[in-house]
């Protein structure tokens, strides 16, 4: 960094610090500046004139300079995979009509529908499913909107002539019939409700409406059929899979059924969001990346088996499961005593194998429970919780999953062994009861409405102890591993009937809404506040721009041995921190504590900033003797550099005061 730009950024001086980098040539310096300074348009036109359009366009976008982004979309979609990844972001981000663009680039159309739907562009959105051969959905699709919008005439002539052109005539005129007679849509209309007529054989008013369509000066131009214009190519990703369809989606995924050109089969294709490799995301891919090295070695006849991992993704691909998942089952069909103590065993053994090579899975719950076209019972998404921490705020995913997630994850400590026990005896609870194990936002327990026991006749107090032990808060009061928790399931009867009380699907999902309020102060730590999410105690610091700079130099330093900066949230103008626990040193720091603190301010200093608070007063040694840096007061003497940094932590490395 040129010497007056750094005189500026110690100054806090920003924005003048980027547009000094920009007129002395330097625009990748000067776009991080100016992103630091949240002068978003700015960043986003030295980003570009940096050759950086992946970066470009989402700035573009957050300090909407629309032209800026016109340049750079183009320059995006000439890279796949920047495309892709991009999308995904401003998909996460809210930015659909963009997304839509890029992923209808990318040849996409499924996914570039979806985003056109929800950035109101309905009868866009319809054409590219109808390209993608799903009719019934571009239908759907337009449908929906005219419910939400009823007298936006243009879906009414959208949605007729699609009727029109797949024989659906009688309901083709009855939709072009709504259109009112002073609509601009009218004319476009009429041309149409011509055919329509014609077809079915309704002369006299074929005639009344050639009349009114004289009038407005005749027919309309007619509008190519989309069938006709779709493009024979499949779209392929990565080379070799080609898209057959979408199977699901989320923020933070999604799941193609795609053909494998190179084996000759069918497979599933996870996408992963688009995560860069600064901040919070890089950790977590690169720990996702050695699982799924790990995994590769995993050949266990309950495991989806793994077939390839995409970095350029992330994607994973696996083998094509056939049978759907146990969440659906579940919500179509009740499960017999006996076949939910046989899934429940065959993904404890899957579990057992994957912990044995040190692999937790994390997120065990019905929808990663998949069967195969024989019916035998696999265990997939191993190690994508990896990737699903990376979000800054609680998803509904996230949400969602709190009736499976073990007591110790809710409360943000590391999943083990007992954690995926747990997740088992949460997917057998409701296999076994119908009912889903709940947790309410911010508890600690599940709550378990009734016994299995309840449900059968042929099931007692024995049955009952074991699902509850595998549920116990206490992970130590869990089964010690897998296998001896598939040894105790094996030891018992289990039924092969359904009994009336149980013989109806299992409830739906609810949609677990937060309280207003998502933080309320804590009854028991002054200052600190509990995230009723997800019961997490949470440090508020202001939102200022001195404090946005220095949580973005965090977040990308984004080492264990420095306060962890969970949100911001500019709604309440407060930036979220991790609370430290621990106790200040008392005399000189180990060899291990001063490399972990000597690498966390030199990953800051990397990021462009410095601490300035290098002292026994913000600096906690936790339980398991790690150091902690604490966030510290966000503006910090202009006067301080990194070798103060350097030598300050050096007089704490002796145990000066």
């Amino acid at each position: 960094m040129d010497a007056d730009v750094a005189r500026l950024v110690a100054d806090q001086r920003l924005r003048d610090a980027g547009e000094l980098a920009a007129r002395r040539g330097d625009p990748k310096t000067a776009a991080d500046l100016f992103e630091r300074a949240c002068e978003f348009a700015l960043a986003a036109e030295q980003a570009l004139a940096a050759g950086d359009a992946a970066r470009a366009l989402p700035l573009a976008l957050e300090g909407r300079a629309v032209d800026v982004a016109e340049r750079a979309l183009p320059l995006v979609t000439a890279d796949a995979a920047a495309a892709e990844r991009v999308a995904f972001k401003l998909e996460r981000r809210g930015d659909d009509a963009w997304a839509a663009r890029l992923f209808e680039a990318l040849g996409d159309a499924p996914r570039a529908a979806k985003a056109f739907e929800r950035a109101g562009d309905a009868v866009r959105a319809a054409a590219l499913l109808e390209r993608a051969s799903d009719v019934v959905g571009a239908a759907r699709v337009l449908e929906a909107a005219l419910r939400k919008s009823p007298t936006a005439h243009e879906l009414n002539v959208a949605l007729g002539d699609l009727l029109l052109r797949y024989g659906k005539t009688d309901a083709a005129a009855r939709t072009l019939q709504r259109v009112d007679a002073s609509s601009p849509e009218r004319r476009a209309a009429l041309t149409l409700l011509v055919s329509a007529l014609d077809r079915m054989g309704l002369s006299q008013a074929r005639s009344e409406a050639e009349a009114e369509l004289a009038v407005l000066g005749g027919p309309a131009e007619a509008r190519a059929p989309a069938n006709e214009a779709r493009a024979e190519v499949r779209a392929r990703l990565f080379g070799r899979y080609d898209v057959t369809r979408e199977v699901a989606s989320s923020p933070s995924a999604r799941v193609l059924e795609c053909f494998d050109g190179v084996r000759a089969e069918r497979v599933a294709v996870k996408i992963f969001a688009g995560y860069d490799a600064r901040g919070a995301g890089r950790d977590a891919l690169a720990r996702f990346e050695r699982e799924v090295r790990v995994l590769g070695t995993l050949d266990h006849p309950n495991v989806v088996p793994l077939r390839d991992y995409l970095p350029e993704g992330p994607a994973l691909v696996m083998a094509w499961m056939g049978g759907g998942t146990l969440e659906s089952r579940l919500a179509t069909e009740p499960v017999t005593p006996a076949r939910a103590a046989e899934i429940a065993q065959a993904v404890l053994l899957a579990l057992g194998e994957a912990h044995r090579l040190g692999v937790i899975h994390r997120d065990i719950k019905p929808a990663n429970v998949l069967f195969d076209d024989a019916g035998v019972t696999r265990l997939g998404d191993f190690g994508v919780a990896h990737l699903g921490d990376l979000s800054a705020t609680a998803t509904a995913g996230v949400i969602g999953t709190l009736g499976y997630m073990s007591p110790e994850q809710r409360e943000g400590r590391a999943a083990t062994v007992e954690s995926d026990i747990f997740g088992v005896g949460a997917i057998l609870w409701e296999m076994l009861t119908g009912e889903r194990p709940e947790a309410s936002l911010g508890a600690r327990s599940t709550t378990l409405r009734a016994r299995p026991s309840a449900f059968h006749r042929d099931l007692d107090v024995a049955h009952d102890d074991l699902v509850l032990s595998m549920l116990a808060e206490d992970p130590a009061d869990r089964p010690d591993d897998a296998f001896a928790a598939r040894k105790a399931i094996a030891s018992l009867p289990w039924p092969n009937t359904v009994e009336r009380a149980a013989a109806r699907p299992a409830h739906a999902p609810r949609s677990v809404r937060p309280p207003e309020g998502r933080l309320v102060a804590s009854a028991t730590d002054p200052g600190l506040f509990v995230d009723q999410w997800l019961g997490r105690a949470v440090q508020c610091v202001r939102l200022d721009d001195a404090s946005l700079a220095r949580a973005s130099a965090f977040a990308r330093a984004d080492h264990p041995a420095l306060q962890l900066v969970l949100r911001v949230d500019r709604e309440s103008s407060a930036l979220w921190l991790e609370p430290l626990v621990g106790t200040s040193p008392s005399g000189p720091l180990s060899d291990d504590q001063v490399r972990a603190l000597r690498d966390a301010l030199a990953r800051l200093h990397d990021a462009g900033a410095v601490h300035g608070h290098v002292d026994r007063e913000h600096l906690v040694i936790d339980a398991a003797g790690l150091p902690r840096l604490s966030f510290g007061a966000a503006h910090v003497d202009p006067s301080v550099t990194a070798d103060i940094d350097r030598l300050a932590l050096a007089a704490l490395a002796r145990g000066a005061a």
